[in-house]
């Protein structure tokens, strides 16, 4: 980001706006293998050009490997016996369409969540690590707030609680001053500003945006602005 905007003549900004959701067309192209509602090639790469398939990190990946993907990204409560049936599964035939890692999912998953797809949460943990979208996140932030103006706003739109975590933790850190022993005679005036303030609290879908829109139902919205003269 800051690479790209410096080539641009670009040194400081009056807003960022990350919107860290998986694209509708992306879902809704069978050919990007990141929905299960589709059956179509088990692909899930953002950029489709380089790097590893799904099918091809399931395939190869011990059992060990998928157990803590699943678990870590995808916050899955069965990871271990979704790993399992992942592993036996590939031995009888390699994976290649989103339909059979769906229907294996499906039958290791022993409960099910109302409105959501067994198979949602592994689907979600595959890609995450693909794409490696919680360090890029990582990465990102600290350049949006570096690149703000004073009273420039970074607002940052997740739809899992892993984004969300990572972002609401940045925002919260950047809020506040230096922490110093208790007891050292510092007035809190003489602290260094906090580089960020948080802007109200976070915003989640109203009924009618839900009404409008069902893709929104897991976004969060939180803000925070560039402190200083």
């Amino acid at each position: 980001m800051t690479r790209e905007l410096a080539a641009r003549g670009v040194t400081r900004v009056a807003g960022v706006l990350l919107d860290l959701g998986v694209s509708s067309p992306q879902l809704d192209v069978p050919a990007r293998g990141f929905s299960f509602a589709n059956d179509g090639p088990l692909d899930m790469r953002m950029d489709p050009t380089r790097g590893e398939t799904a099918a091809e990190w399931l395939n190869r990946a011990t059992e060990q490997e998928i157990r803590e993907v699943i678990g870590t990204y995808g916050e899955e409560r069965f990871a271990k016996q979704v790993a399992r049936a992942i592993v036996a599964a590939r031995g009888r035939e390699p994976f290649r369409t989103t339909r059979q890692l769906a229907e294996v999912v499906g039958g290791a998953v022993r409960t099910r969540e109302p409105g959501k797809h067994p198979a949602t949460r592994t689907f979600q943990a595959v890609r995450i690590h693909l794409n490696q979208e919680l360090a890029e996140l990582e990465m990102t932030l600290p350049q949006a707030a570096d690149l703000l103006e004073p009273g420039g706003r970074l607002a940052v739109i997740s739809f899992h609680s892993l984004e969300d975590r990572l972002v609401k933790n940045f925002m919260r850190e950047g809020s506040r001053a230096d922490s110093l022993p208790r007891g050292l005679p510092v007035r809190a005036k003489d602290l260094p500003e906090p580089r960020l303030r948080l802007v109200g609290r976070a915003v989640r879908p109203a009924a009618s945006e839900l009404a409008a829109n069902p893709r929104a139902r897991s976004a969060t919205l939180r803000v925070a602005e560039r402190a200083g003269a």
